[in-house]
């Protein structure tokens, strides 16, 4: 607020300052030396003093009338826009309060501009109270009422335009009976549908599951003269594709043909993704170098759902072509899906994949907890002490601290080597990477005390810290399961607290002693 305050009053100033005459020297006085009247500026000075401009003035001219009025209207125009920012942010001040009540404001406002009411709409349908007002099903006194008493106010306010507006609001957020009951207000009022009404209307029914209802307002829309265009049928086959109804889908392709709408580039990139949501990859590929020999626009939410299509399927050669092409758009992909990728080259057995697919994902988006760990699970699963210890070394020289994941990584690595040493080692310099185990690192150990590994000081010093009496967490990556498995500890904590009564299960909340306790007796057992 000061900032935008302090941009205002500059902007006034800087107004105001045109108003003063602009000095400039009078050419016949330059460089002459003999004139009374010439100036003399150091080799450095932009512009004279403000003295010398003052004393030179006459040789200007004055501002005139409509120069001085052409830069009052200006600053004027400055002043107002800034009064205008200020009370559009009070007016949302307003209805951010929790007890604000839009039907109140208005009435208290008197009116609100056009702005101001679809911001106040805009506002309601983001907030979370919005979502606390469908619940209750009062949606009616947030958008009709607000509506009708805003559009009364002024007749011309009822209008197609704004009548449209309304319905696309209430059909994007799904809020289906209140946009039909305003579209039948809307033909009471004598005003006639356009395909900006029934487009939306079409969209939110079939997005809906209902696709008879749909089709009706389709065929509707049909009989008052209105054709559909293609965004009318990009809508419906969405909605196929949503319902996984792809023989439905096909048919809307042939119907929008038949009433003359060409597929665009739209239409076939939802298409394409429908079916590669579905699995259908001969399908997918078909129509994507059909778009190709087109030389048709490829959305990169097109390349992302293929990349996705064929890493569930596993086709690594394929995957990484479109991995490619997701990475130079710049597109962000979730971490979950990463997970997804590496768990491919992991059960492919191609290890030094995941370094690659960390480096790639470092140089796009920049390091993150998920890009070491890969990195560390690439050397970890070739049992490359010396690759961990360089991952190791670089993120020390990053200054990324450690978590429980990377501990865990090379723990496990070192339990399948039978590096017992090196075990130990790390065992002991938990505290000082402030790593607190988990279930993972507490099965770690004492898998290993299977193996012969005599893990007891450490678990004594665990029990000493109270390590054991914490509530029982798993903060390792999934990923790191992927690769290792879950080892037995883990796989007896789920047989056997699975055999519990439900009761039992959520009588308390299990620490570590719980379930190393329970494990004893039903081994005793």
């Amino acid at each position: 607020m000061k900032k935008e305050k302090e941009k205002m009053v500059n902007a006034v100033t800087h107004s105001l300052r045109v108003c003063v005459p602009v000095l400039k020297l009078n050419p016949s006085c330059r460089g002459s030396k003999s004139s009374s009247n010439s100036v003399f500026l150091k080799p450095f000075a932009k512009f004279p003093s403000l003295t010398t401009q003052i004393r030179h003035a006459s040789f200007h001219r004055l501002p005139s009338f409509a120069d001085t009025v052409s830069d009052s209207k200006h600053t004027t125009l400055l002043v107002e826009t800034y009064h205008l920012h200020d009370s559009f942010r009070a007016f949302i001040a307003k209805l951010q309060r929790e007890d604000s009540n839009p039907l109140h404001i208005l009435a208290q406002d008197g009116d609100w501009s056009k702005d101001h009411f679809w911001a106040a709409v805009r506002f309601l349908q983001n907030s979370s109270r919005f979502a606390e007002i469908l619940q209750v099903g009062t949606l009616i006194a947030v958008f009709n009422f607000v509506f009708n008493m805003w559009k009364n106010i002024e007749k011309s306010r009822i209008s197609e335009f704004n009548y449209n507006k309304i319905i696309g609001l209430l059909c994007e957020d799904g809020i289906m009976e209140d946009a039909l009951s305003a579209l039948q207000e809307m033909k009471v009022q004598g005003i006639k549908p356009s395909l900006d009404t029934y487009n939306p209307i079409i969209h939110g029914l079939s997005g809906a599951g209902k696709f008879s209802d749909a089709l009706r307002f389709l065929d509707e829309m049909k009989k008052s003269g209105l054709e559909p265009d293609s965004e009318t049928y990009d809508g419906l086959i969405g909605a196929y594709g949503k319902f996984q109804m792809y023989d439905e889908m096909g048919e809307c392709v042939k119907k929008m043909e038949l009433d003359g709408c060409s597929l665009d580039h739209i239409t076939y990139n939802i298409l394409i993704q429908e079916y590669a949501r579905g699995g259908l990859l001969q399908r997918m590929e078909k129509l994507y170098q059909r778009m190709l020999s087109k030389r048709m626009h490829l959305q990169y939410s097109t390349f992302v759902a293929m990349l996705k299509a064929y890493t569930t399927f596993g086709i690594v050669e394929k995957m990484e072509k479109f991995y490619g092409k997701v990475l130079n758009s710049k597109t962000c992909l979730e971490d979950d899906f990463i997970r997804k990728m590496a768990e491919v080259y992991i059960k492919n057995y191609m290890f030094s994949r995941l370094e690659d697919l960390a480096l790639d994902l470092c140089s796009a988006f920049g390091e993150s907890d998920l890009v070491w760990c890969l990195r560390l699970l690439s050397y970890a699963c070739l049992l490359s002490k010396k690759g961990m210890h360089i991952v190791v070394q670089e993120m020390q020289d990053a200054k990324v601290n450690w978590n429980v994941s990377v501990a865990n990584i090379i723990m496990l690595s070192y339990m399948k080597m039978k590096d017992f040493r090196h075990l130990r080692i790390l065992l002991s310099q938990l505290p000082i990477y402030r790593v607190r185990p988990d279930i993972v690192t507490i099965g770690i150990l004492l898998d290993a005390n299977r193996i012969g590994f005599d893990g007891r000081g450490a678990l004594e010093s665990w029990r000493r810290i109270g390590y054991l009496d914490r509530v029982v967490e798993l903060k390792t990556d999934s990923l790191v399961f992927t690769a290792f498995g879950k080892g037995h500890f883990l796989k007896s904590c789920e047989e056997v607290y699975s055999s519990l009564h439900p009761d039992d299960r959520e009588r308390k909340k299990w620490s570590y002693n719980d379930l190393i306790a329970l494990l004893k007796k039903k081994k005793k057992t």
